[in-house]
């Protein structure tokens, strides 16, 4: 196995606009991932995501920074870097969310990259790329879901 990437592509019956907030703006991302997301959807932009309840001690935060925002197309944000380190290829995974749209809905893309720039060992590296592949297969299939009670909603 590679380790490099991972990507996932699936369809959601929305616009690409509609999408575009889901992936990229706090509010949304709490909807069907994060617990907890606080960050502006700009370049350049820095904030964090928080797994778990904020006030528990396995609650998890982790810094990011926004890369692109360039709507409906694309939103990418570096992320995993230390919280005292500007967010860079060897310190960071890079998460690219590409929008196309596709009959009435949208093809989202997902790609996550940076695996092997980080400088880990062999254990560490497959133990990372395993836990995010886990991650994103559990994470991303709630997505089109919680568009569509957006889209229902009166």
């Amino acid at each position: 196995m590679e380790f490099g990437s991972i990507e996932r592509e699936i369809h959601v019956d929305a616009t690409p606009e509609v999408v575009y907030e889901v992936v990229s703006t706090p509010e949304h991302l709490r909807g069907w991932w994060p617990d907890d997301a606080r960050f502006e959807s700009a370049p350049g932009a820095t904030g964090v995501l928080t797994f778990g309840d904020g006030s528990s001690p396995d609650a998890h935060a982790v810094p990011l920074t926004v890369v692109e925002a360039d709507p409906p197309r694309r939103f990418s944000f570096r992320w995993m870097h230390d919280e005292n380190e500007s967010a860079a290829a060897d310190n960071s995974l890079l998460i690219t969310f590409d929008l196309v749209p596709s009959g009435a809905g949208t093809l989202l893309r997902l790609t996550e990259t940076g695996f092997r720039e980080q400088g880990w060992e062999a254990a560490v590296l497959e133990e990372q790329y395993r836990d995010h592949v886990t991650g994103w297969d559990h994470y991303l299939p709630r997505l089109a879901p919680y568009v569509a009670k957006l889209v229902q909603a009166p």
